[in-house]
């Protein structure tokens, strides 16, 4: 599914077309703004009310709507187009940061008057990411789908490793105003970039703009695929939305993935930043320690995403089972962790198995998905990743009073256990 004649799907690296340089420089870069946006927010409500609910409040306010409305938002993405939703998104982005930075020049917010704010952030969220990760396979040629996800989600990792540090640095030095204000130029360009990508998608006859996509519903809404769910899918957008969960459900590969992303998220995003908190304080000399670790695994998830683009597997379904189990048997791994040095080793090979396997997984749904149903599918994979947070963090909660031995020892064998499962799956064992 490109949209450029043949000759321009020669393998000249991603940047060799215009449109794919666009395409990674405009996620790219709104990936960066993300990471560095969150420090600044955070930092901002705590210089506005000091320590205290504030700050937590706020931050709610922009996972709430962002979870409640990623399902919608994918069938909102399969009936008007990822490149549109993108695009719109995008440019929300844009209002709500440059609304902002003229609300914290021009007066002292209240609290609630950012976390409104906020939660519109969190309504472009909903809608921008399982718009970006259709967009893909709308403009990049199948065979480059794991290098520009690679780069994407690199950019992203790479952002979440420095956007701390430089967005810190940089409120030190010329204030919230004007970091606010670099943030904001930075997602204007992202939309840009991002916006150019409506009239090729157009252009290139891709269904998914038009709603008329080659997927198994022939584009009259009548099923003529294996799931005739599918014809319902212009009736209502509860039904659509109905058919995209059935689609999921049904595909074995599909499922198993999300299972996957799933169980990952829940037994390691708490037990690593909850249960690494107490682990930095209990054996490896204090909270910073905490940090060096978390900078591994941010290493670690940059190398993974550049490897995994750079290097796609031959055999992507044991490359998926080796993936899990290797974010396992880290996650277990900490537990024997006494030493800064090899807790952070550990936590390297987490967020690079993390990392390599995110690559692999979008990239194959990407693929493998029907067009017509590429953003319901996506935003369940978003959702996976994003959703389960508190139930992680709840799960350290229950597990650290064991101890952080226990913590690590169950959370990393839940996720071995879910490895066992994704290997014994002939969907994904048989994938390439």
């Amino acid at each position: 599914m490109t949209t450029e004649p043949a000759a321009h799907a020669l393998p000249r690296g991603p940047f060799g077309d215009p449109h794919l340089r666009r395409l990674v420089v405009g996620q790219g870069l709104a990936a960066v703004v993300d990471a560095l946006f969150l420090v600044w927010l955070t930092l901002f409500v705590l210089d506005l009310s000091g320590p205290g609910r504030a700050t937590g409040f706020v931050l709610v306010a922009v996972a709430l709507p962002r979870a409640a409305l990623l399902l919608p938002a994918g069938v909102l993405v399969d009936r008007v187009g990822p490149a549109r939703i993108t695009s719109g998104a995008a440019w929300l982005r844009v209002a709500v940061l440059v609304a902002l930075g003229a609300v914290t020049t021009l007066s002292s917010p209240s609290p609630a008057t950012v976390a409104l704010l906020a939660g519109l952030l969190g309504v472009a969220d909903a809608a921008y990411f399982p718009a970006a990760l259709a967009l893909l396979p709308a403009v990049v040629p199948t065979e480059r789908l794991a290098r520009v996800n690679g780069l994407v989600q690199g950019a992203e990792s790479g952002g979440d490793l420095i956007g701390p540090a430089v967005a810190a640095g940089a409120i030190a030095v010329v204030g919230f105003d004007a970091t606010l204000g670099v943030i904001a130029a930075m997602a204007a360009l992202a939309a840009l970039a991002l916006s150019t990508l409506v009239r090729v998608v157009r252009r290139g006859g891709d269904g998914a703009e038009n709603g008329t996509g080659t997927g198994p519903d022939d584009g009259a809404g009548n099923g003529t695929g294996p799931d005739d769910a599918l014809g319902e899918e212009r009736l209502s957008s509860a039904r659509a939305l109905g058919a995209g969960l059935r689609y999921a459900w049904r595909e074995p590969l599909v499922r198993g993935m999300l299972a996957a992303v799933a169980v990952i998220n829940i037994a390691v995003v708490g037990p690593v930043l909850v249960g690494g908190a107490v682990l930095a304080d209990q054996r490896l000399g204090g909270a910073g320690a905490l940090g060096v670790v978390l900078s591994g695994f941010g290493a670690g998830s940059l190398a993974g995403s550049l490897v995994a683009g750079w290097r796609p597997p031959a055999r992507r379904g044991w490359t998926v089972a080796g993936g899990v189990a290797a974010i396992g048997a880290g996650t277990a791994g900490l537990a024997a962790a006494t030493h800064v040095v090899a807790a952070t080793a550990v936590a390297s090979l987490v967020g690079l198995g993390s990392a390599f396997l995110g690559v692999v997984i979008v990239a194959t749904l990407q693929e493998r998905v029907p067009e017509r149903l590429l953003g319901r599918v996506l935003s369940l994979v978003v959702l996976a990743t994003v959703a389960f947070d508190p139930f992680s963090y709840v799960l350290a909660g229950v597990l650290l009073p064991y101890g952080t031995t226990t913590l690590f020892l169950v959370c990393g064998g839940a996720v071995l256990g879910c490895a066992v499962l994704v290997a014994a799956s002939p969907a994904i064992r048989s994938l390439r």
